[in-house]
């Protein structure tokens, strides 16, 4: 079993509070390399990490909201403009390929039909629950509270024989319970500190939670003003752009 390691390339919120990138996670295994998640600035973030955005062969999208999705042009068309042959898989939830496909079009009018050296698939999760191959890796989506036009997941992602989870974006919600059970890390969505708002989750909240959550590991993220501004207070780990992690 070789060395997994977890590369945190984005750990924002979705207005660059403090500064940081917009979600995307870098897994990179002996198998291969994955995203979860590719906010708008993650082309950015991955060439300021070294990380090379050609070698990246699957995408794992919890939601399709734009800090979450909004990077995928830029990929595309640096892939295609790179020479990239490797194929990409975007697996996320229904709808996941008319949402991409429109998003391009509407930053760049015709990329999403242009010709290029790669093969660019879409995959669909459709059933909660249930485990979906998506290349090496064995992709769990579990139902989570933040409307954005399609189903919105938490993503439990067994690779190279370590198991991680990410929330996505959601307010409290038991299934946060199904998809940390058992994980080497948890990575929690976090954009306030004790503010309460629809759809999302506060620090004073996940403290109280913590002990629901059966993660060796738990790490917040999605960080916004509010949480940046009380960061010195909180007793949980707090990820930061450019962390890595060896699983």
């Amino acid at each position: 079993m070789g060395t997994v390691e977890l590369h945190i390339l984005g750990s924002g919120d979705a207005f660059g509070s403090g500064g940081r990138f917009q979600t995307c996670f870098h897994l990179r295994g002996p198998e291969g390399n994955l995203l979860i998640d590719c906010g708008a600035s993650s082309l950015i973030a991955m060439k300021r990490n070294g990380v090379d955005p050609s070698a990246i062969g699957w995408i794992l999208l919890t939601h399709l909201h734009g800090d979450h999705i909004g990077g995928l042009p830029f990929l595309v068309l640096d892939g295609q403009f790179g020479h990239r042959t490797l194929p990409l898989v975007v697996a996320g939830p229904p709808g996941v390929q008319e949402r991409v496909e429109a998003v391009m079009e509407a930053f760049f009018p015709g990329s999403s039909r242009r010709a290029r050296p790669f093969a660019l698939e879409f995959l669909e999760l459709e059933e909660p629950g249930k485990p979906t191959d998506v290349g090496p890796a064995s992709v769990t989506p579990f139902t989570v509270l933040h409307p954005s036009g399609a189903p919105a997941y938490a993503l439990r992602v067994e690779y190279g024989g370590r198991v991680i989870a990410y929330s996505g974006d959601t307010e409290w919600t038991d299934s946060l319970v199904d998809a940390a059970r058992g994980t080497d890390l948890f990575l929690c969505e976090c954009t306030f500190f004790e503010k309460k708002a629809p759809y999302h989750l506060d620090y004073q909240t996940l403290k109280q939670k913590r002990e629901q959550l059966d993660c060796r590991r738990l790490l917040l993220t999605h960080l916004g003003e509010e949480m940046l501004e009380r960061v010195e207070e909180v007793e949980l780990e707090v990820a930061a752009d450019g962390q890595l992690i060896v699983l």
